[in-house]
């Protein structure tokens, strides 16, 4: 079982295969991986390929378990819950979303526009475009199982305990009023054969790989500059474990930048093998997904500023909290 578990964790999630052949065609064209130039461009191919792969497939198989989770069926599934059984349910829907945060907006709308409580509307926001089979098997491929499932299992706590603080702080009355007053009509999606469910899970997956693609490109890119450009001690100065504001500044710094789970896992790879903590590194990632300043420029069209800067403070505060706990607990998962 073991040696079975080594060869899926080195050969088909960690694609060693791959890196072998890049490292072989690189050494055959004249380039000395030893090198600060053969190795970051080792690095880059390998990754962008690596990430490709993974993203294409798993893209296919997300869309076509979506196919049977449609807008409306979402919402009548959602509406025979209540409590915070909803915001879980509301979160683990949000898993089988492969959205960036801007795309899971409109849901958003269409989830208040329906009636929903504001607090199960978040859930699903915050946990659509942080927690989904890619992003676990991304991580996994990157960190291992461990981090993975680590990672999901506080990504949906995080959405849980996000939405539920909103929904007890009573902030529906700052959802924007064209939303609240919006009429939708209720329209039961028709039955998909599967040829239709094949080609919606293709277009799905073209659409989504080219929306990602330069994101990814410049996230191995900036993750490659950083493993072989600038020196350890440089990045250990500002986010190691000597810098007790490591966990806040990379949340901070993740928060101007827009990207998704793809286009953030190279540069979390790079800050790693640099010896930058866990937590840090995870809280890093969050802040992009979460709270990339696009999102919140969007999200703002939907709510009034009270509940933007509430939504903001919280999740920021979640995220915050999640990394120093990863930092303490990181003996675990090495």
């Amino acid at each position: 079982m073991k040696i079975i578990w080594g060869f899926f964790q080195n050969q088909i999630l960690g694609m060693r295969w791959l890196y072998e052949i890049i490292n072989n065609v690189l050494t055959n064209v004249g380039f000395d991986i030893n090198s600060k130039l053969g190795s970051s461009l080792q690095f880059f191919i390998f990754n962008v390929v690596k990430i490709f792969i993974l993203l294409s497939v798993l893209l296919f198989i997300v869309s076509y378990i979506q196919s049977f989770f449609p807008p409306e069926r979402t919402k009548k599934i959602l509406s025979h819950f209540q409590g915070i059984w909803a915001n879980i349910l509301s979160a683990l829907l949000g898993t089988i979303t492969p959205f960036c945060s801007c795309s899971s907006i409109p849901f958003f709308i269409g989830f208040s526009s329906a009636g929903f409580p504001v607090g199960v509307t978040f859930s699903f926001l915050i946990a659509s475009p942080l927690v989904n089979l890619g992003s676990l098997i991304l991580i996994a491929s990157f960190f291992g199982l461990k981090v993975a499932f680590s990672y999901v299992i506080v990504g949906v706590t995080l959405a849980v305990i996000g939405g539920t603080l909103i929904e007890k702080l009573g902030m529906e009355r700052y959802v924007e009023d064209f939303i609240m007053s919006k009429s939708l009509v209720d329209i039961e999606s028709p039955d998909l054969a599967k040829q239709e469910r094949i080609n919606y899970a293709k277009e799905q997956m073209v659409t989504i790989v080219k929306n990602v693609f330069v994101y990814v490109i410049l996230g191995v890119a900036v993750g490659a500059f950083i493993n072989y450009w600038i020196s350890a001690d440089t990045v250990q100065s500002v986010l190691g474990e000597k810098n007790p504001f490591s966990v806040i500044l990379a949340t901070l710094v993740g928060i101007p930048l827009y990207s998704d789970v793809f286009g953030t896992i190279p540069v979390a790879e790079a800050l790693y093998f640099k010896g930058v903590s866990l937590g840090t590194i995870l809280s890093f990632m969050m802040g992009v997904i979460v709270l990339s300043l696009p999102s919140i420029l969007m999200l703002r069209k939907a709510v009034k500023p009270k509940l933007l800067i509430m939504f903001i403070g919280i999740v920021a505060a979640g995220i915050i909290i999640i990394g120093y706990i990863f930092n303490v607990f990181q003996f675990l998962f090495v």
